[in-house]
């Protein structure tokens, strides 16, 4: 296994997916850098289910590529959960009320249907299932949630989709207005970043067993700690079910 192809054709996911397996020793690939041109029908109803749909899906095409056959296909299904909208836009976020219209009008939107809402009901997460394909035709689903409200305003310019009206539990300023990784020296202890602390694992080590180290630092993305922690735990899980 010496290659990692993500379903997906969001470069600005893409990229940061790069950087933050950079140090993996594995060649990363986006689906459209592999080749693979497939609009896959994502109709499960859960995250799950059509990260699952997604990454096994592509691995079929892949599988057909001789440089392929032992690569691992990986695909994430993410969005927002809306507690007092009935977890409303969940697995539907990117095309609520329409993949063309923008952020700002779909923030605006859910910020309306919560007007006069008081906090303590106000309380949603992104969730995020990022599936894996592997060579031998096994499978695994690992899920991760980052807790918080919804703010009363949009706020903040940075990250993007719906950052601007979630606030994180433990934080008073939306992702889109946080700088969330400072540039740290690797000496000590070392400052660690999860999703809802502001710390997130480093020493990580890809399933293929060798040792590796993540390095996430300087990004404004929210979204990077996001698929930060997904991949992570990703890790984790293939370590503890001892797949080397």
């Amino acid at each position: 296994m010496d290659k990692i192809i993500f379903a997906t054709g969001n470069e600005h996911k893409m990229a940061e997916i790069k950087m933050i397996l950079k140090d993996i020793g594995m060649q990363v690939l986006s689906q459209r850098e592999a080749g693979i041109k497939a609009d896959v029908v994502e109709d499960g109803s859960t995250f799950e289910e059509n990260a699952l749909i997604k990454a096994e899906e592509i691995a079929k095409i892949a599988r057909e590529n001789p440089e392929f056959r032992e690569a691992v296909i990986l695909a994430d299904d993410s969005g927002l959960e809306i507690d007092y909208l009935n977890k409303e836009p969940g697995i539907y976020s990117a095309r609520y009320m329409g993949e063309d219209t923008s952020y700002e009008i779909k923030n605006r939107a859910l910020l309306d249907r919560l007007a006069g809402v008081p906090d303590e009901k106000r309380t949603a997460r992104f969730v995020c299932a990022i599936a894996a394909a592997f060579p031998d035709g096994t499978s695994r689903i690992v899920r991760g949630t980052m807790e918080g409200i919804i703010g009363h305003e949009i706020a903040g310019k940075n990250g993007f989709g719906y950052d601007p009206i979630f606030v994180p539990e433990g934080y008073t300023q939306t992702p889109a207005g946080i700088w969330m990784y400072q540039r740290r020296a690797f000496s000590g202890e070392k400052e660690r970043a999860e999703p809802s602390g502001g710390r997130l694992e480093e020493d990580a080590r890809d399933y293929s067993g060798t040792g590796v180290r993540e390095t996430v630092e300087g990004y404004e993305s929210f979204d990077c700690q996001r698929y930060a922690w997904f991949a992570s735990q990703f890790r984790k899980s293939n370590r503890e079910n001892g797949r080397h």
